[in-house]
């Protein structure tokens, strides 16, 4: 038995060892493999309400990353909703970035999705057609500045990365704060 190992036992099956049970020893290996297979997956929801499945939920592609409701049986379906920060709707191709650094491939016209974004993303306001983010509300940053740039925005979606992809055809309705994905992506390498 390595030092490692009695992080995956409790403490009294760490008391029985020196006493010569040998048996808690036989259980470190399926839980180190258990350890090893839920720190793979996704960052778990800041809120979870009922019984949560680490595993069943990072297998669906619709999952929120900000909260989980094992009550909630809403059918799943082709919007995304959020808060309407700046009217006005506009369809276009999608493209999902994760930092400003990667802001270089964003396209004229193209709609912006990401996470939140703060001065640092202002630039690339002037060259987007829309603003989708899974974090903010009314004075967020991304909901200050599309206004000031007239451009749709749809904030604090809290799933928008995880269910639009790059390439997706989307209409953003900023004022009704839902975007609706109309055509998936193609499987090109032009959005890869």
């Amino acid at each position: 038995m390595g030092r490692e190992d009695l992080f995956f036992l409790s403490r009294e099956e760490i008391l029985a060892v020196p006493g010569g049970d040998r048996a808690p020893l036989a259980v470190v290996r399926a839980r180190r493999a258990a350890y090893v297979g839920l720190g793979v997956l996704p960052t778990y929801p800041t809120l979870i309400r009922g019984e949560f499945d680490p595993a069943t939920w990072a297998a669906d592609p619709n999952r929120r990353p900000d909260r989980f409701d094992a009550q909630d049986t809403t059918p799943a379906t082709d919007t995304v909703a959020g808060s309407p920060a700046s009217a006005g709707v506009v369809e276009g191709i999608a493209r999902v970035v994760a930092t400003v650094e990667e802001g270089e491939v964003v396209r004229p016209g193209e709609i912006l999705v990401t996470t939140v974004t703060n001065i640092g993303w202002t630039p690339l306001f002037t060259r987007v057609s829309a603003i989708v983010t899974d974090v903010g509300a009314s004075l967020s940053h991304a909901s200050i500045v599309a206004r000031e740039l007239g451009i749709p925005a749809v904030v604090g979606c809290g799933n928008a990365t995880t269910r639009i992809r790059t390439g997706d055809r989307i209409r953003v309705d900023g004022g009704r704060g839902t975007v609706d994905v109309l055509e998936p992506a193609a499987s090109s390498p032009e959005f890869a």
